[in-house]
């Protein structure tokens, strides 16, 4: 099979992000906090070395929920039906989203803490 040109893998790329933008809850709850920490970072005005701490915690977040959300949908058209193994698989993957999340918390309360406070 050949490989599709360059321009047409970003455009895959880009529809993959507008659908899960479109689609999926956890992403549109976490693309929602992502723009709270944007608006955070210019209006507190971190420095640079903060900024980049909360855009990486940000995108691993993000990047983690993309990733939950292929597993399911590959486990989803493996086994449509219950199947406790498949939830394992599942519940490993949420918890990876989980972990991300809790840093992205604990990076977030040790960054912005000595702007607000």
């Amino acid at each position: 099979m050949r490989k599709p040109p360059l321009h047409i893998s970003f455009l895959n790329s880009f529809r993959g992000i507008f659908l899960m933008i479109t689609t999926e809850r956890n992403f549109q709850i976490e693309l929602f906090a992502f723009f709270i920490n944007l608006f955070l970072i210019f209006y507190l005005q971190l420095s640079a070395l903060d900024t980049v701490f909360i855009l990486i915690v940000s995108f691993g977040v993000l990047s983690a929920e993309i990733f939950n959300t292929a597993i399911e949908k590959i486990c989803d058209l493996i086994q449509p039906e219950f199947d406790k193994r498949i939830g394992f698989i599942k519940d490993i993957a949420a918890g990876a989203v989980i972990l991300m999340s809790l840093l992205s918390i604990a990076i977030g309360i040790l960054v912005y803490w000595k702007y607000i406070f």
